[in-house]
């Protein structure tokens, strides 16, 4: 692979439309402010940010957000084909470049198509009419009169004008508008067909697919040496044994930060064992308890910071004839990525390039800057691919590392990946949580009084904070840079307290969350932040209220909800699945249901699960999944399946096998031995409906499966044997106990 052009040499190339990158200009004093525009586009107002047309007859849409294998680069150049009237074959798209693309911030929270989706379908349209009125002008004819196909224009006479012929007539360098209007679904040639994701053939072929797979002249390799546990300090090591082994370029020590170059990656995998072997550190016992005792510290043991999510109350509803309470869950998870975070780095005369698998490469060059004391603009971040990880995993950190070593290099260039055991320490955590709920039912039994209590730590620690740096080896320098203090989203996405407030219609209800900032183990953002494990433990005590109420799960859930489009996924992911009202649990089979809104603003997901539990090992296996979804309009139904298909295999691994494990002092999680996931033979028969509504907008799909098929597992369990467990994940061990 080789560096990206810089913003003036990409340019250059071909005869474009675009010949700029700028963002709209700051207000004058006093100026109004300007009209709010759709998705991304409101904070990347000029229309050349979004896309261009070259005199070689493609097209190049550009995007802050980055394909993690979410099939979004498939999507977005469907968008923008329909918009403009182009085949798909002329679309090229550059993702995540500080050099040439709008700043999006981070791609998170399922929101690539809703944001960037939205602003590349009203830039397209917009571009289309100037390119259009170009045409016009050229033919001869009202723009009314043209046709286009593929991106020629013709007139009636026959006469025709492609879009490449019309670059020196047609400006972009222009404020965005959006009031050029969408085509209407009838019109779509590419949205809403299944197109084969453009991603996939260089990742099935050994192609240049991966960051791991950058190539640059000189290219050294590099590996870290991280403390052994939170806190420890470096006292002494052998550097100069090490600086005399084969192949070894430089040795970096700045204060407890430790890294090594060298002309093989072997060699440099070598001399970080010596260096590791050699080093002394100073530790003390600074990790929270673990197992039980961990949620007992996370709820009275640390300062929370308590708010009042949402309430409301009724004068008019029963009181409540029964009450139930549960308290549910969550341990410290880790994203897992089968692939080690892994970056390049390169010094050239004062300036930084990286290579980085980052979820957000502007945020990251922000950091960056700050640890380095230099402006942005002498870093470029361009983003590569690498396993992906649908969150905040080591992807950033890593970078700043190889920049570290790459200082020592002499401007060579460094490649460095981390090891296993630096992901399963290192990396930050999805929030251990608990979620405390009570309900009560009238004599009826429906619903009338709802309690969700949750305490977590932070599910947002990402670089592109306001009063620090958020980039592991910054603290770990002779000069540390301040962490800020951590924070979580606020709402309506929320962190914490994301999917607590129950869509159901409660007449009285209360969700309080307790934000502890206070943490030794590291955390930020894991897939869904969390929406899991309040989803888990929402839909998990509705059924236990149905339970109570002696009613049918999937009736008992409809009866209190009004939202038609939550019931239509209820209702198809029950049909598709055989759902049988009443039917019970053989000791060893059952079935679970379960449905969300994810961030109760994306798309809607019910899960049945069907789980088998052998009772002897207590090992639980969900055999089969049947999903309906609802996310609006769909681009591409493929992607949508593959997203609630990934989702829903994820969850079954959290929800089975996931926790993090330590002591007082260290991760004792190291490798894939101290941290199973599910396996291919385990992997369930999964089923998926789409609920398509081409009249509706887009709708985040990424992470709305992996909440309810926590849930819907949990009280397949139940379903199966009697037993409610409440505690994740659902172990042998676990399992067993519960049984006995």
């Amino acid at each position: 692979m080789k560096p990206s052009l810089s913003r003036r040499d990409f340019l250059k190339t071909g005869s474009a439309l675009v010949i700029s990158f700028s963002l709209a200009p700051e207000l004058a004093f006093g100026q109004a402010k300007p009209a709010p525009l759709p998705g991304s586009l409101n904070n990347n107002r000029m229309l050349d940010s979004w896309l261009r047309v070259d005199a070689d007859g493609t097209v190049t849409i550009f995007t802050g957000k980055i394909e993690l294998g979410q099939g979004i680069g498939t999507a977005l150049t469907q968008i923008a084909a329909d918009e403009l009237d182009v085949d798909l074959k002329r679309i090229r798209i550059v993702h995540g470049d500080t050099a040439l693309t709008p700043n999006e911030g981070q791609t998170a929270g399922s929101q690539s198509v809703e944001q960037s989706g939205t602003a590349l379908r009203f830039a397209c349209a917009e571009a289309r009419g100037i390119l259009l009125g170009a045409a016009a002008a050229k033919l001869g004819v009202a723009a009314t009169d043209i046709t286009v196909s593929d991106g020629t224009c013709r007139a009636p006479g026959g006469k025709s004008a492609a879009y490449w012929d019309l670059v020196a007539d047609a400006n972009f360098k222009r404020e965005a508008s959006a009031t050029v209007k969408p085509k209407p679904a009838a019109e779509h040639k590419w949205v809403g067909k299944s197109i084969l994701r453009r991603d996939i053939p260089k990742k099935m072929t050994g192609g240049a697919a991966y960051v791991q797979d950058v190539r640059l002249p000189g290219m050294v390799f590099g590996r870290v040496v991280r403390p052994p546990s939170p806190g420890a300090q470096l006292v002494s090591v052998d550097e100069a044994a090490v600086k005399r082994m084969p192949g070894v370029v430089a040795v970096v020590r700045d204060g407890s930060f430790l890294g090594v170059a060298a002309q093989r990656e072997e060699q440099a995998i070598k001399a970080r064992e010596a260096l590791k072997k050699s080093a002394q550190w100073k530790e003390s016992e600074s990790l929270p308890p673990s197992g039980d005792a961990l949620y007992e510290h996370l709820m009275t043991k640390v300062n929370a910071v308590d708010s009042v999510v949402n309430e409301k109350t009724s004068a008019t509803a029963a009181a409540p004839a029964r009450t139930l309470n549960a308290t549910y869950t969550r341990p410290f998870q880790v994203h897992g990525s089968i692939g080690p975070s892994c970056a390049v780095a390169q010094w050239r005369e004062g300036k930084l390039t990286v290579w980085t698998h980052s979820q957000g490469v502007f945020p990251l060059r922000g950091d960056l800057a700050q640890v380095f004391a230099t402006d942005p603009a002498n870093i470029h971040c361009i983003h590569a691919e690498s396993a992906g990880c649908y969150g905040h995993n080591g992807a950033d950190d890593v970078a700043l590392d190889a920049a570290l070593i790459a200082r020592a290099t002499g401007g060579r260039p460094v490649k460095l990946q981390w090891m296993r055991d630096d992901e399963f320490q290192w990396e930050p955590y999805g929030s251990a949580m608990v979620m405390k709920l009570s309900g009560g039912l009238d004599a009826q039994g429906n619903v009338v009084s709802w309690t969700h209590d949750v305490w977590s730590h932070p599910h947002n620690n990402r670089p592109g904070a306001r009063d620090g740096v958020n980039l592991l080896a910054s603290w770990h320098l002779e000069k540390p840079s301040k962490a800020p203090f951590p924070v979580d989203p606020p709402m309506p996405t929320g962190g914490g307290e994301r999917n607590s407030i129950p869509l159901y219609d409660f007449p009285n209800q209360k969700v309080v969350k307790h934000f502890v900032p206070e943490m030794t183990m590291r955390t930020s953002a894991l897939r869904t932040l969390g929406g899991y494990a309040n989803v888990f433990a929402l839909e998990s005590f509705i059924d236990e209220l149905a339970f109570a109420a002696g009613a049918d799960p999937v009736e008992f859930r409809l009866r209190h909800l009004k939202d038609p489009r939550a019931k239509a996924v209820i209702e198809a992911a029950a049909q598709r699945a055989g759902w049988q009202p009443g039917a019970k649990g053989d000791g060893m089979r059952g079935r679970g249901f379960a449905f969300s809104k994810y961030k109760n603003l994306a798309c809607y997901v019910a899960v049945v699960a069907d789980v088998e539990v052998d009772r002897t090992s207590g090992k639980v296996r969900v055999t089969r999944a049947v999903s309906a979804v609802d996310a609006g309009q769909i681009v591409n139904p493929d992607g949508v399946v593959n997203q609630i298909e990934g989702g829903i295999i994820q969850s079954a691994s959290w929800t089975l096998m996931e926790a993090v494990r330590y002591d007082r002092t260290r991760v004792t999680t190291r490798s894939w031995a101290d941290y199973p996931i599910i396996h291919f033979g385990d992997v369930p028969q999964v089923e998926v409906v789409l609920l398509d509504r081409p009249e509706e907008r887009f709708l985040g799909v990424g992470e709305g499966s992996q909440g309810p098929a926590a849930a819907a597992i949990a009280n397949a369990l139940f379903s199966a044997t009697g037993k409610r467990l409440r505690a994740l994940p659902f172990s042998p061990e676990r399992v067993k106990q519960a049984l006995a």
